[in-house]
């Protein structure tokens, strides 16, 4: 290959990345990662900002960290088959590496309808959370995503390898994933999500305002003002 394949070659490869990154940061843009509108309320019509981040972070509402004691919420409903939710990942991570001293960071379940294993991994992660240990489970169901999503037959068995890796009681773990209560925690995340108006994965709030970024430097932006005091854009 000569050079300046080599260098067309590269800056094709750029602008992918780039793309690939505006994408993931915009959910709405992906029929593949989102609902039918019906099923969601307007974002504000009957919340108000207050009444908004007691809904996106609950008391009982699943934590990364609990930096700062809750004085600046960071809120990610997401779906762990979600190729978007994937890919923001890592940058959800290095945002906790950067600002989980002083920012709280919360997880909220939204599986969406058209992902055949999204509800089953939600589960196993919150079967997992039940023997406190949500955040390893977390982190392996989007480092191994590759291996469980986008697959049209159940991933049962996968998880519960995930959750025997973790060394979790699997007694335990078993009936907690089977559980009715599991799965109505689960959907109780949906349902708040819905309240919110969140119809595709990954959706944030910051302190109860939606945030619609275009770039991660926007969301580090937005909690940057919060911390500052200056509120945040929704």
């Amino acid at each position: 290959m000569t050079r300046n394949a080599k260098v067309s070659v590269g800056i094709v490869v750029a602008v992918a990345l780039v793309a690939a990154l505006v994408w993931a940061l915009l959910p709405d843009r992906s029929p593949a990662e989102t609902v039918a509108a019906p099923q969601a309320a307007p974002p504000t019509a009957t919340v108000d900002r207050a009444q908004a981040a007691a809904i996106a972070a609950r008391p009982d509402s699943r934590r990364l960290s609990d930096g700062g004691g809750g004085r600046v919420t960071f809120v990610e409903f997401l779906d762990f088959e979600c190729e978007a939710c994937g890919a923001l990942f890592p940058t959800v991570e290095q945002l906790r590496r950067d600002y989980g001293d002083r920012v709280t960071f919360v997880v909220r379940y939204f599986p969406l309808p058209n992902h055949m294993n999204a509800e089953r991994a939600a589960r196993a992660v919150e079967a997992a959370a039940q023997q406190g240990r949500f955040e390893q489970m977390y982190t392996v169901m989007f480092e191994r995503q590759t291996e469980w999503g986008e697959q049209q037959e159940p991933k049962d068995v996968v998880f519960r390898g995930y959750a025997a890796e973790l060394g979790l009681d699997m007694s335990a773990w078993d009936r907690a994933y089977a559980a009715p209560t599991t799965l109505d925690r689960v959907r109780a995340d949906v349902a708040d999500g819905t309240t919110l108006g969140v119809a595709g994965t990954p959706s944030f709030f910051l302190d109860g305002n939606r945030l619609r970024p275009q770039t991660v430097q926007d969301l580090r932006s937005a909690i940057d003002a919060a911390l500052a005091g200056g509120g945040v854009a929704s």
